[in-house]
């Protein structure tokens, strides 16, 4: 064996602050990347061509910056339960070094890969959290158990120290020529496109790919608009958020890093309003990571319910009512802009995701999966324990002490989008149209005769109320 460590990258596309990467250096100074595109995750049915673009993008970057330190970054497109043990062996390494992932895949295959490494009599890395600031192990109840409610998950979560940024390595030594060729016996490939894995995607990525922009674009926001992030974060029309959260999902930035520059924002601001701000968005922080814990935790949330009573729920799954939400023709102002904005830039507000969602399982009565899944198709930071919680949260089926929560799409327009510059932006036909008219939702007939815009397919209270009369009988037949 030599002195070589491989070094297995997955959600963790950047050299800087990484946990797993800053082990192997301590180990070797001869560390090489390696990232496998998989064909059990790259499926065209629940995978977005916006999400793989900006992913190939992320491994376009870590490929110079690992040219930059003196080592390389290889490519394999294989199942790598097979790829990886066999490219270790073929050039001799003497481990292979990654970061663990909470999903119920992630897990299964990692077991795999530790049996052929162990095959093979090769080491690997210890689990190892990279992606999270406290690994799932270490948050739980006064009895040990994993928390299921975010406020005293939350409670607990922020008491604790965090960890402070790795240091990971400037230079580091890259294959032999005699290597490199071994390597492509191995099955070493040249980076495809994202158009030549069979995903096109010709608009815009809403952040450029790569560590280095995602640092921009965290310094940007942690430099003002965090301090208004309580008050802004809730208005669609308006740049209030990160738009961190495809660098989060493939771990273009270490989430190190950017606790540490809510830190220093906390520091800085200078007003309580600004410091009420800050905290908030570190709540969000936290969200994300109790979805993690709750998905390591309870795999079986990926599969579908979490509580009883929608295990089994009689939902409608009108097939032309999901299309029209898919298509953004509902004949609701505020959730057809939204779903329009998905599928135009493939991100959509936090704040419309509750109200799509609600209202596709809430006025649909449609099953809270197939819009998951349509989510999963479309966002460029589709994420399974993000996507899975929100969606939950939103169809009243998972983890959270309110029984049901239903969303008017009116309410939420004239709070939210009270100009209805939002509608506007993303429905162009709607431009001309009063603004009461737009956020009420109560466009006239005639006017939409004019503007070949539908009128609304299912009405809100009659709907809310089925949906009530369901959910009530569900309840019933779980006590019998």
């Amino acid at each position: 064996m030599s002195d070589l460590i491989l070094f297995w990258h997955r959600r963790d596309l950047r050299i800087s602050d990484n946990t797993g990467l800053a082990a192997a250096r301590q180990q070797s100074t001869k560390v090489v990347g390696v990232f496998c595109l998989d064909p059990n995750i790259l499926k065209p049915d629940d995978i977005a061509s916006v999400r793989v673009t900006y992913m190939i993008g992320c491994l376009q970057a870590l490929q110079e910056r690992y040219t930059q330190a003196g080592s390389q970054l290889l490519i394999l497109h294989d199942d790598p339960v097979q790829a990886i043990p066999r490219l270790a062996l073929a050039l001799k390494a003497k481990a292979v070094f990654w970061n663990w992932d909470v999903e119920p895949y992630s897990q299964k295959r990692d077991r795999a890969v530790i049996e052929g490494l162990k095959e093979k009599g090769i080491e690997f890395l210890p689990k190892n959290w990279d992606q999270l600031l406290h690994a799932p192990e270490d948050i739980c109840t006064g009895s040990n158990q994993p928390y299921t409610v975010y406020t005293p998950f939350w409670k607990n979560w922020s008491n604790k120290p965090k960890p402070t940024p790795v240091e990971t390595f400037a230079h580091a030594q890259g294959l032999t020529e005699v290597e490199k060729e071994k390597a492509k016996t191995a099955g070493v490939i040249e980076l495809p496109s994202a158009k030549e894995l069979g995903f096109v995607w010709d608009g815009e990525l809403i952040i450029a790919p790569g560590e280095i922009a995602a640092q921009k674009r965290l310094k940007e926001f942690c430099t003002h608009a965090i301090e208004e992030y309580q008050q802004q974060r809730n208005f669609p029309a308006t740049d209030g958020t990160s738009r961190l959260s495809a660098a989060l999902k493939f771990g273009a930035i270490g989430i190190r890093t950017v606790w540490k520059a809510t830190q220093q924002a906390l520091e800085n601001s200078c007003s309580l309003e600004a410091e009420a701000s800050i905290r908030a968005w570190q709540q969000e922080l936290a969200w994300r990571e109790f979805y993690q814990h709750a998905m390591y935790h309870f795999p079986e949330l990926a599969e579908g319910a979490y509580r009883d009573t929608f295990k089994n729920f009689p939902w409608e799954n009108n097939t032309e009512y999901f299309q029209a939400w898919c298509e953004g023709k509902t004949g609701y102002p505020i959730v057809d802009a939204a779903m329009r904005q998905l599928n135009t830039i493939g991100w959509m507000h936090n704040r419309c995701r509750m109200i799509v969602a609600n209202f596709l399982t809430k006025d649909l009565l449609i099953n809270p999966q197939w819009g998951e899944k349509y989510f999963m198709q479309k966002l460029i930071d589709g994420d399974l324990s993000a996507n899975n919680g929100g969606w939950q949260w939103s169809a009243s089926s998972g983890m959270d002490p309110k029984p049901v929560r239903i969303f008017n799409p009116a309410t939420q327009a004239q709070k939210f989008d009270p100009d209805a510059e939002y509608i506007r932006q993303w429905i162009p036909e709607l431009r001309s149209v009063d603004t009461e008219y737009l956020i009420t939702g109560k466009i006239p007939s005639w006017e939409l005769q004019a503007i070949d815009y539908p009128a609304p397919i299912v009405e809100h209270k009659t709907q809310q109320k089925r949906f009530k009369e369901r959910y009530q009988q569900q309840k019933v037949q779980l006590l019998r």
